[in-house]
């Protein structure tokens, strides 16, 4: 949050500094394997239900937006080469407390929505591959073994990443072959992926499925919690950042495109595992179980991460005096955040139980969407504030367009469902009650000094 200072800062000064690990190619995995997961395995078939064919046209209207968004995080990873993040940068940059909060609050519910939408994906069709089980009380067992998990401990490396990240990105890969082979022996037809709804026009359209698509294309604004383990961030960073989103923003469209070329948009639009009708249509030879597995694992994987995030924000703020302390109370055995881990995992089953994969996933959007809209605000702000070293400066239209598209596709024009208006508007009233309970109590506290 707040810059340390006092006591604090030279505690924090007489730590050791983070041992510099990763470079170049090790980022680009990172980052890669921060982005893929359930949204493209599993939200494909929402978006082309949303626009049509041209669902590929979504996803990359989505990546440019996610491209500006990047060229400020990497100026600004450049600028303050820290383990920081989009709350650090809203304080730099405005200085309000509360905003600050709410941010890292929106950034912590953003992880939740995501793995609630994960969950739902996970008890989808790729589960039914193996076994039919009622699909509410899956999400929720689901949850609830992945906050075992997190309560447990989860030792995590970069390097493991790669393996992880590998295994992600070749389903997909599998589908673009897939998707190639099938069309060049003349099955599909490839004039399905430039067709859109009737309803609406095609400008309309798209931008109403990229306010969707982007939640496939979110957790590029994790990477910044690598600076300080970075081989030389400030030259590292634009170029890992870039390539990593480049990468997955041309295999979602090829994805995309290869899947509604191939598969009726009826299927797909009802699909909770639309990349496997793919593989249904295009290569009734290769074993359903086999990518009904790797899809599994790409959406359980990234569920996994978004509750280890969570649950570590909320035990941040808790240590910081922001939300009330009972929230930061570690496991004497265990050492994880466990009250953290309970109370994110509540909220996860409570918003696996409320919403679909859908609305879910929009929601993760929306709430990012809004975040990075203060961050690309945030580096136009600290331009005033200059630093010696030398560090990558956005051109100045990427952040003011980064500002404009991110606040319309989080707005009503851009077509989103009201529901995710809602779901937000919940867990932001939670996150301000926690503020404000905090508060009374802090001042009943000093009252009796």
């Amino acid at each position: 949050m707040a810059d340390s200072t006092g006591t604090a800062g030279a505690e924090q000064d007489a730590q050791p500094p983070l041992r510099r690990v990763i470079g170049p190619k090790l980022l680009v995995f990172f980052v890669i394997g921060d982005i893929l997961g359930t949204g493209i395995y599993a939200l494909t078939g929402a978006v082309a239900g949303e626009v049509g064919g041209a669902a590929w046209m979504a996803f990359g209207l989505a990546f440019i937006v996610a491209m500006f968004t990047a060229t400020s995080y990497v100026e600004l990873v450049g600028k303050y080469p820290r383990a920081a993040g989009a709350a650090l940068y809203t304080q730099r940059a405005f200085g309000i407390h509360f905003l600050t909060f709410m941010v890292a609050f929106a950034v912590m519910c953003s992880g939740l929505t995501s793995a609630a939408a994960a969950s739902r994906a996970f008890a989808g069709d790729y589960l039914q591959e193996f076994v039919s089980l009622p699909a509410l009380a899956v999400a929720i067992a689901f949850l609830v073994v992945l906050g075992l998990i997190n309560f447990r401990g989860v030792a995590e490396s970069v390097r493991l990443n790669v393996v992880l990240t590998t295994i992600e990105l070749s389903g997909l890969v599998l589908i673009i072959v897939i998707g190639a082979i099938a069309l060049a022996r003349g099955m599909g037809d490839a004039g399905n992926a430039f067709r859109f709804q009737p309803e609406g026009t095609p400008v309309s359209l798209v931008i109403s499925g990229a306010a969707l698509a982007f939640f496939a294309l979110v957790g590029f604004e994790d990477s910044v919690n690598m600076a300080e383990e970075t081989t030389d961030p400030t030259r590292t960073f634009p170029r890992a950042l870039f390539t990593g989103i480049a990468i997955t923003g041309v295999v979602y469209m090829l994805v995309a495109f290869v899947a509604t070329a191939l598969v009726p948009l009826e299927t797909l639009a009802r699909s909770t595992g639309p990349l496997l009708e793919v593989v249904r249509v295009g290569a009734a030879w290769f074993p359903l179980a086999v990518f009904s597995f790797i899809a599994l694992f790409a959406v359980s994987n990234s569920a996994l991460i978004n509750m280890m995030m969570a649950s570590r924000l909320v035990y941040g703020m808790a240590r910081e005096g922001i939300i009330p302390g009972a929230l930061g109370l570690v496991h004497p055995l265990r050492q994880t955040p466990w009250v953290a881990i309970v109370f994110t995992s509540v909220l996860a089953i409570g918003l696996a139980s409320y919403g679909g994969v859908e609305n879910l996933g929009g929601t993760t959007a929306l709430l990012l969407l809004c975040v990075f809209a203060l961050v690309n605000a945030a580096v136009l702000v600290l331009r005033r504030h200059k630093v010696e070293h030398e560090h990558y400066r956005a051109p100045t239209i990427f952040p003011v367009l980064g500002v404009v598209s991110c606040a319309y596709l989080a707005s009503p024009w851009s077509g989103r469902d009201v529901q995710q208006y809602r779901i937000t508007g919940v867990l932001l009233a939670i996150g301000l009650v926690l503020w404000a309970v905090n508060r009374v109590v802090q001042r009943r506290v000093r009252g009796r000094r």
